[in-house]
């Protein structure tokens, strides 16, 4: 990889904002003018019902400011990622994107992503100080708008934890206390399980741990995958996996949707969009649930981490990015916008005035018997951790996939586990031609 690009890479993505100059270079000229005259817009998107959103946009403000959106709907993903990129190699890449937050490093090391800061930098008040951070990428830059935010919480069987006398962990040696109490009294039950076919979780409580797996060091980055952080929270979750004290069967399997459907697991460490997956994955325990905050590690530190979560960002072969900014801001601070998007897409809104109004006024169906259910995450995401994302994202999470997935099922070495992924990660940025220090 030539200098230029890894110089390109550290300094805007985590180090000092880009320059006047650089966005000339690698947008379109006009691309941060405003315009006169009718603009039209292409918006790649995975969102369910985003044409509908779309549609309040071009009759309303659009139709005033001529300026139209076509949604393209996409794969999300490492799929629409790649789509991306390959657009972009051809200079034809879409006025505007749907990004998960963790893919927003490679797309700016590979220059597809604008720095928008001066069309969206008044509205970062509207945002939690952790979710905002993860557009900017630590940066004076802002290379995308917050859509939607997955902070995690923890979900319990009320009526289970009641029978067997069980009090909702606060910390998380409590919660270790806790399953091992379950499991003395009811062994057939487990608190939860460890799962790893979904590494979002695991880079969640390791976020919450103080854990930051990619930053930079002058022009080379540093990988930690496996720091002290880290490590505590591998060694926390293998120790109770190998005491059997908790599950380890994967997650979003008909085994597990049958054990929580059933009470043979009575908690699951998750997000906030957690109602709807158990709404289908253990129909028959409606009204039986009730969310908290996650444990901590320190009573003296409240915060949480991030499971999921994506923002919309403008390209840079997008002719027309002031326009496309606009509409991004439109999209994720307007409160019409964010109702339509939580009515028809089903997604929990970045934006901390929404997260408390529209469709969030009144708790999800499956959580009936918790009316406070949205106040308290809203709370709750106040405190989400800042994340730390690098550009090979999709490694690191392959392979704790298989290391974990191992590690999980013979019960054996999660450290071990964690240096697999370390090692394979660094390797990769190598391979890349990136420049990594230890």
């Amino acid at each position: 990889m030539p200098h230029t690009k890894r110089r390109r890479l550290v300094t805007t993505a985590l180090a000092v904002s880009l320059g006047a100059t650089a966005l000339a270079a690698c947008g379109s000229e006009d691309g941060s003018k405003a315009e006169s005259g009718p603009v039209s817009l292409t918006y790649w998107t995975w969102t369910p019902g985003m044409d509908k959103v779309v549609d309040l946009w071009n009759k309303g403000p659009g139709k005033k400011e001529k300026i139209t959106v076509t949604v393209k709907k996409q794969a999300s993903g490492d799929t629409l990622v790649t789509k991306i990129l390959t657009a972009h190699k051809a200079k034809k890449a879409p006025d505007l994107v749907q990004a998960e937050y963790q893919a927003l490093p490679t797309l700016v090391s590979n220059d597809a992503l604008a720095d928008i800061s001066e069309e969206v930098g008044d509205v970062k008040e509207k945002f939690a100080e952790g979710v905002w951070q993860q557009t900017t990428l630590g940066t004076d830059a802002v290379y995308a708008v917050p859509q939607d935010i997955g902070p995690m919480m923890f979900y319990y069987r009320e009526d289970l934890f009641e029978k067997y006398g069980l009090k909702v962990p606060t910390t998380w040696e409590q919660f270790a206390e806790t399953a091992r109490a379950l499991k003395k009294k009811a062994p057939d039950r487990s608190l939860t399980t460890f799962s790893a076919n979904d590494s979002g979780l695991f880079a969640g409580l390791a976020q919450q741990a103080g854990a930051k797996w990619w930053t930079t060091s002058g022009e080379k980055w540093k990988v930690a995958i496996d720091d002290p952080a880290t490590q505590k929270v591998a060694k926390f979750w293998g120790g109770l996996v190998e005491e059997g004290v908790v599950d380890n069967q994967p997650m979003y399997q008909p085994a597990w949707n049958k054990a929580l459907n059933t009470g043979k697991e009575i908690a699951w460490v998750s997000a906030v969009w957690a109602p709807g997956t158990l709404t289908t994955a253990a129909p028959d325990t409606k009204g039986k649930w009730a969310m908290a905050p996650l444990p901590q590690w320190s009573l003296d530190r409240d915060v949480t981490g991030s499971w999921g979560g994506s923002s919309t960002a403008v390209t840079t072969d997008s002719a027309h990015q002031e326009a496309a900014a606009r509409f991004a801001t439109w999209l994720n601070t307007d409160p019409d916008a964010l109702n339509a998007l939580a009515k028809e897409g089903g997604i929990y809104p970045a934006s901390t005035s929404a997260q408390l109004s529209g469709a969030f006024s009144n708790p999800p169906a499956f959580f009936s018997n918790q009316p406070d259910f949205y106040t308290k995450a809203a709370d709750i995401a106040k405190t989400t951790a800042p994340s730390a994302w690098g550009p090979n994202v999709n490694v690191a999470y392959a392979t704790f996939n298989d290391a974990f997935g191992a590690a999980a099922k013979n019960k054996s070495d999660f450290t071990a586990a964690l240096a697999k992924m370390q090692q394979a990660t660094v390797a990769d940025l190598k391979k890349q031609g990136f420049g990594v220090s230890r």
